[in-house]
C-alpha cells in the first residue's frame, strides 16, 4: 500500500501516518440527516462556480471520505462540506482523499448540525474518534465551521496553538477565510424549496456571491431597466418632434 508516514507525535504518543484507502475497505454509509443537508452543501459550491472561484487543482466536495491512519488504525470521515486548495493529482472521480500523501489538508471543513448525538463535537480518543479530535488533532485542518441550518447558529472555530479556538464575526456578521479570498457568513431565505438559513460567500468588496436562480434574476432585472430606459428615450424624442425610427446619422 503506497503511504506517507508523518513524525507528528503528540505528548500522549499518537502516530499518523497518510495511507491510501484500501482496496477492501468499507466506507461508513452513514444516512443524510435531512434532504435539506445536500440542498445546503450543493449550494455552497454552485456559488462558488457561478464566480468562477473553482480551479481544476482543487478539491470540493461533501459526505467523502477523508482519510488518515492513527497508531496503525485506518479512519476515514465524510464531512458535509470541505474545501482543499490544491491535490497533486487532478482526477475525474474520487472515492477518498488522504491529506499530505494526495495533496494539501483541507482549508476548511464544514458540519451541519446533526439531530441525533451532536457527533459535530466529539474529543473521543479511542478508535473511531470523535469528528472535533480527527480534525483538531489528527489532520489539524485549519477551520472547522460548524452550522445550525434549523437556528441558523454558525460557530467558526481556528486552530491556533493546535486548538480549535471560537471566533467572533466581524460587524457584518461574517468570517474572512484568508485560504479562499472570502467571506462565510449566513442568510435566510428560499431556495430549491427551503426557506430558512444558508451558508454563503461574500466577495472581499462584500458582495454576495449568487446562485444561478439570483444570477438570472439579476440579468432580467438589467434587461427590464435597459427596456425602460430605451422607452423613455424614445417618448423623449418624440415629445421634441424627432421620429426616433428615422434619427440623422451623424457626420465627421
Amino acid at each position: 500500500m503506497v503511504h506517507q508516514i508523518s513524525e507528528i507525535k503528540s505528548p500522549t504518543e499518537l502516530v499518523i501516518s497518510w495511507e491510501a484507502l484500501p482496496d477492501d475497505f468499507q466506507l461508513e454509509d452513514e444516512p443524510v440527516e435531512n434532504t435539506g443537508q445536500p440542498i445546503l452543501a450543493g449550494a455552497l459550491r454552485e456559488s462558488l462556480e457561478i464566480a468562477g472561484f473553482i480551479q481544476p487543482q482543487m478539491l470540493i466536495a461533501s459526505n467523502f471520505g477523508l482519510c488518515a491512519t492513527l497508531n496503525s488504525q485506518f479512519i476515514a470521515k465524510a464531512p458535509d462540506w470541505l474545501y482543499v486548495p490544491s491535490v497533486k493529482e487532478i482526477l475525474a472521480e474520487r472515492k477518498s482523499y488522504t491529506p499530505n500523501l494526495e495533496g494539501e489538508v483541507p482549508a476548511i471543513v464544514i458540519e451541519f448540525l446533526s439531530d441525533t448525538d451532536g457527533g459535530e463535537y466529539s474529543v473521543k480518543r479511542s478508535y473511531p474518534p470523535g469528528k472535533w479530535f480527527f480534525y483538531e488533532q489528527i489532520l489539524q485542518v485549519p477551520i472547522y465551521v460548524i452550522f445550525d441550518p434549523d437556528g441558523g447558529l454558525l460557530e467558526y472555530y481556528q486552530l491556533e496553538n493546535g486548538r480549535y479556538e471560537l471566533k467572533q464575526p466581524d460587524e457584518n456578521g461574517l468570517h474572512w477565510i484568508d485560504a479562499m479570498g472570502l467571506f462565510l457568513g449566513t442568510w435566510r431565505g428560499v431556495k430549491e424549496g427551503r426557506t430558512g438559513y444558508w451558508l454563503r460567500w461574500w466577495d472581499e468588496a462584500g458582495n454576495l456571491l449568487p446562485w444561478s436562480v439570483e444570477q438570472i434574476e439579476q440579468e432580467r432585472q438589467r434587461a427590464e431597466q435597459e427596456r425602460q430606459e430605451k422607452e423613455r428615450l424614445i417618448a423623449y424624442l418624440k415629445s421634441q418632434g424627432i421620429d426616433p425610427d428615422n434619427l440623422p446619422t451623424a457626420t465627421l
